[in-house]
């Protein structure tokens, strides 16, 4: 277990206790990439309580006239160290690809800055740990942005396995399929299951001890674009990955099985993201000790689709980083977190490399 967990509603009070409103000055905000991601950011932090959208930062000219033109008192530079140098500036987001996130965040950091990065947060365990050792030796915030940990049906699945509703958890088994988009600097392991593994970090509670990966590109010259990655746990816990650029279909469904109750997790659902199954087997002993029988019991109870409350797991992951500049805390999504997911990747490519061969996470 490398976490205690807290249950934590998925209401409106919640968050109103998660991120607090009472904030007396804006902290200055710099979005750096403006490719797929970065225009959620530059969004989103606009409308940030306690967040001032101070600046964007790309490389392609293009792409800054469009959002000059979205937001006409906002910076646009593609000098970031004469970003960095500006003394107003509090913090970045970095919304960039994986190659560049260690350069760009440790920059930020040596700069003063606090620091926001794009997952995965960095493309080598020895990366990820300079940042997290930066970031504590200047006392400044970093944060990855797991945005699956700020949705409200992520967090009731914590709130069901921190108060024991699942019971032992035996499976985690997760469908990541879709058509492209192929990346340039990474395999579908770091673009896709990176989703999957921040979950099972914030969710469950739990770090795999070793893990065995396959994959295959199809493509010429590109990278894995299917990949099947399974996690051993200390426990009896074992998770599935399937992800795939190469799917005619997009799925995002994941399945959690305890041994008293499973859940069904699909993030495409518009209205009953979470069902939550009262069924299960169990073994029945039979007979004397000398002529020991075993009976199969399964139990085929109700199903219910608990109330997720909607909003944009965005904007609670931006207003989370504010607060923790701000009250000097520990975001849920930190550098440890990050460390621990890139660490499974790391392992996981390794794996793929010695085809399927385990390879330990630590």
């Amino acid at each position: 277990m490398h976490t205690t967990l807290t249950p934590a509603s998925s209401g409106a009070a919640a968050s109103s206790a998660l991120f607090p409103s009472n904030r007396t000055r804006p902290i200055n905000v710099a979005v750096v990439g403006c490719g797929y991601w970065g225009p959620n950011l530059i969004r989103n932090f606009s409308t940030t309580p306690g967040a001032k959208l101070m600046a964007i930062c790309d490389l392609q000219p293009e792409r800054l006239a469009k959002f000059k033109a979205q937001y006409p008192t906002v910076e646009t530079t593609s000098d970031y160290a004469a970003l960095l140098a500006n003394p107003e500036l509090d913090a970045v987001a970095i919304a960039t690809p994986v190659s560049t996130h260690f350069p760009l965040a440790r920059a930020a950091l040596a700069a003063g800055k606090h620091v926001m990065v794009e997952k995965p947060m960095t493309a080598t365990v020895a990366e990820g740990l300079e940042l997290v050792a930066l970031a504590e030796v200047n006392q400044r915030v970093l944060m990855v942005d797991h945005t699956f940990a700020y949705t409200n049906a992520v967090r009731k699945i914590r709130d069901m396995v921190a108060s024991n509703q699942l019971g032992e958890l035996l499976y985690y088994d997760s469908v990541r399929i879709n058509l492209g988009l192929f990346q340039s600097d990474v395999n579908v392991l770091w673009d896709l299951a990176v989703h999957d593994l921040a979950i099972m970090d914030f969710a469950l509670g739990q770090t795999p001890v070793s893990v065995s990966a396959t994959g295959h590109a199809h493509l010429k010259g590109q990278h894995e674009d299917i990949a099947y990655l399974t996690c051993f746990f200390e426990s009896n816990l074992i998770a599935h990955l399937h992800l795939n650029w190469l799917s005619p279909v997009k799925i995002r469904r994941t399945i959690i099985g305890g041994d008293r109750q499973m859940l069904v997790y699909d993030d495409l659902e518009p209205s009953e993201r979470l069902k939550v199954y009262d069924r299960g087997a169990s073994i029945e002993e039979l007979g004397a000790e000398s002529l020991r029988r075993q009976k199969i019991d399964y139990r085929m109870g109700d199903m219910h689709a608990p109330y997720i409350t909607p909003g944009e797991a965005l904007q609670c992951n931006t207003a989370h980083f504010i607060d923790c500049i701000e009250q000097g805390r520990t975001p849920l999504t930190d550098g440890q977190a990050g460390l621990r997911v890139v660490r499974i990747l790391e392992a996981a490519t390794e794996s793929m490399k010695r085809r399927g061969e385990p390879v330990s996470v630590f």
